[in-house]
């Protein structure tokens, strides 16, 4: 053990009296093992965060929703087709055997929202109970829209973070009063959205809820006057009994929505699952095409350490041929020379390691991308690091080990 501790002594030694040299060589290995780190980094990160996307709209989940469009459009699809409808729902969980429950969505016309303490430009929904079942928000306080609320179509109300604010800045809404165009509210709960308004996961919008205000379903029905051409309902959630494909139900269902519609156009079909399917392709081609930019900056820093190991035997042929002289045997030779390769590498290992990190970083600061810590990522991209600068390291050795003792002697 003294002895190898030694030799990795002797080696550094040998590369600090060619600093700036050493340097350069270490360049390629330390953007290697960098680009390695972020990319997998990065990559985990942007796995995980979709996880967490995915989970906001259910795995399980199929969303049915209506199109928005121009009033001539609209009016032309009236003439066959009145929308989406609770009997649309209705019709898919007793028709598909595969579906166990259903929820509504019916966005209002929102011209006035108030309390007593502040204004919001947020968007009254009207939502049937198991909508928030079906998509796992997160309550900061109070509770949910309940079945007795639907039931007796009470004014009450759940509040998205931001309107919350908005409407009760500085001071809690439970239990307050808020005004939706002509009618009162009670405020029963508030969520916690874990996603900045505006985000989009495969061109689905995410964290709409922090502005919007939901009432009963119900209420919103009965309560609330229709748009001219409105349909009933502006969006439909279908909760898939576990192991179902996916992509068949959504087939499935939309067949019988668009016979039961006169074959219309008149909604589109969200599929989180084939969304997910879709962003994990997407990030294994990203994968494959960093990892071969990192490995392509390897190969670089490999060649780079054989260069100046060649460089290293030529400019110490006369210290081999003495070595030999003394008694070195070949073995002694070839060991020296890949150790000091070997140390060249580590130390790219080694700095890359911290070039990648500081790079993450970076990453996530500028474009605002998550990063999900990979000790795997590193301890991979330090060993292969540590095998290219062995394996770039063995010609030279080789060439230094048969030297001949007598022309080394001379060569100076």
């Amino acid at each position: 053990m003294s002895v190898q501790l030694a030799s990795f002594r002797e080696a550094l030694a040998e590369l600090s009296q060619h600093k700036l040299r050493t340097l350069l060589t270490l360049l390629g290995m330390i953007f290697g093992v960098g680009a390695v780190i972020a990319m997998l980094n990065i990559g985990k990160g942007a796995e995980r965060e979709a996880l967490r996307m995915i989970e906001t709209m259910g795995l399980n989940n199929l969303i049915v929703q209506g199109p928005e469009l121009e009033q001539e459009e609209l009016f032309e699809q009236r003439k066959q087709s009145a929308g989406l409808s609770m009997r649309d729902g209705e019709a898919v969980l007793a028709t598909m055997d595969f579906v166990e429950a259903f929820a509504a969505q019916k966005s209002l016309e929102t011209y006035s929202l108030f309390s007593q303490f502040g204004k919001s430009e947020a968007v009254a929904t009207g939502v049937s109970p198991a909508y928030f079942r079906m998509s796992p928000f997160q309550l900061s306080a109070g509770r949910l829209i309940e079945a007795e609320d639907e039931q007796y179509f009470a004014q009450v109300a759940v509040l998205g973070e931001s309107a919350a604010q908005q409407l009760f800045p500085g001071r809690s809404a439970l239990g307050e009063r808020i005004k939706v165009n002509q009618l009162w509210f009670s405020v029963v709960g508030v969520l916690d959205s874990p996603f900045v308004a505006g985000s989009e996961f495969e061109g689905v919008r995410l964290g709409a809820e922090q502005s919007q205000v939901f009432i009963p379903l119900s209420a919103a029905m009965q309560r609330f006057p229709d748009e001219p051409l409105a349909a009933e309902v502006t969006e439909l959630k279908f909760q898939l009994v576990d192991g179902t494909d996916a992509k068949e139900a959504a087939w499935a269902i939309a067949h019988l929505l668009n016979r039961r519609h006169n074959n219309v156009k008149d909604f589109t079909m969200v599929v989180p699952a084939a969304l997910m399917a879709q962003k994990m392709e997407t990030q294994a081609i990203f994968n494959i095409v960093m990892s071969c930019v990192a490995g392509i900056s390897l190969l670089v820093g490999g060649i780079g350490i054989m260069n100046i190991m060649l460089a290293t035997v030529l400019e110490r042929t006369s210290e081999i041929g003495l070595l030999r002289a003394v008694g070195a045997t070949r073995r002694d030779i070839r060991s020296q020379y890949l150790v000091e390769s070997f140390t060249i590498a580590i130390l790219g290992g080694l700095l890359g390691i911290l070039f990648g990190v500081l790079l993450s970083e970076a990453i996530a600061l500028y474009a605002g991308w998550a990063v999900s810590w990979s000790l795997s990522g590193i301890l991979l991209s330090f060993s292969v690091c540590a095998a290219i600068g062995l394996l770039f390291g063995v010609y030279p050795a080789i060439k230094a080990s048969r030297l001949n003792p007598i022309d080394a002697l001379q060569s100076d």
